[in-house]
């Protein structure tokens, strides 16, 4: 039977143990952040860089999927924070089903926990999150104001890939993308493997892709996103990252479901979106 316990890591965030029949899985209440993912009888589907501390305010784990919201990287404004604000605060545990062994949990981010200096509008954000044999986690937005908004956000996705120089990522034919602030390219072929530092944010991009992995094949799929970003740190870019080791590029790759660039969300009063990713490994 599945169950559901509330804990505290030794250096101080809270987090949710989920273990049913069909899954393990590890929800921090900072950020709403779902750090552990592993169906039953089979590898992790996330990746957690062992510098990470746990604590308190530091941005978010460096793994999992961090929610980035209501904007994705920087900012126009320099001085504020990469990513939002989302992954910082507390978000609230809001409800909970149980059926057949497969696990629903809602989380919302209070209304407290806005930093209105950079997100004024009358809003909420919700996040939902279905484990069974796959992983599927919906971020979900409404305008409780009476004047439209635009946002852009990404469930930041890190994923275990073994070996960088090994890893081919598939399903980008006929798509284009930014890199580095230039572009935007077409997308040459169908896959994509990696020699350098890449942090390519695709647009017109097909639903699903898949991560050929030493391990074996992650499909990634995404619902009301035609955009998405595939990042890997690289070797110098790795040294100067925060809680995380010089060579942890070799072991991950993100790979993000996402609304931005021209697939930026604007919402109208009363209308709501959700975003969608769904997370398995390919048998």
């Amino acid at each position: 039977m599945a169950s559901i316990r509330q804990l505290m890591h030794t250096n101080g965030l809270e987090y949710l143990q989920i273990n049913s029949a069909l899954c393990e899985a590890r929800i921090f209440l900072q950020g709403a952040q779902v750090e552990y993912f592993a169906p039953t009888g089979k590898a992790p589907l996330l990746w957690v860089s062992s510098a990470d501390e746990y604590k308190p305010g530091t941005g978010g784990i460096r793994g999992g999927i961090p929610v980035c919201w209501p904007w994705f990287g920087n900012h126009a404004n320099a001085d504020w924070p990469a990513h939002g604000f989302a992954r910082n605060k507390m978000w609230d545990w809001v409800g909970t089903d149980v059926e057949n062994e497969v696990v629903t949990l809602r989380f919302s981010l209070p209304a407290a926990q806005f930093e209105r200096q950079y997100w004024p509008h009358n809003s909420s954000v919700m996040l939902e999150v279905v484990l069974s044999d796959t992983l599927t986690v919906k971020l979900i937005n409404q305008n409780l104001g009476d004047t439209p908004f635009t946002l852009t956000q990404a469930l930041h996705s890190y994923f275990p890939i073994g070996d960088i120089h090994q890893l081919q990522a598939s399903g980008f034919a006929g798509s284009k993308y930014i890199e580095f602030g230039e572009g935007p390219f077409i997308q040459q072929g169908d896959s994509v493997e990696f020699t350098r530092e890449t942090d390519r944010v695709y647009t017109a991009l097909s639903p699903v892709q898949q991560l050929q992995t030493v391990n074996g094949t992650i499909e990634v799929s995404r619902e009301n996103s035609q955009s998405a970003v595939l990042w890997n740190p690289w070797i110098e870019k790795s040294q100067r990252l925060s809680r995380f080791n010089d060579d942890d590029y070799l072991q991950m790759a993100c790979l993000e479901a996402a609304n931005v660039l021209e697939d930026a969300v604007t919402l109208a009063p009363g209308e709501s979106h959700t975003l969608s990713t769904r997370i398995r490994w390919v048998d």
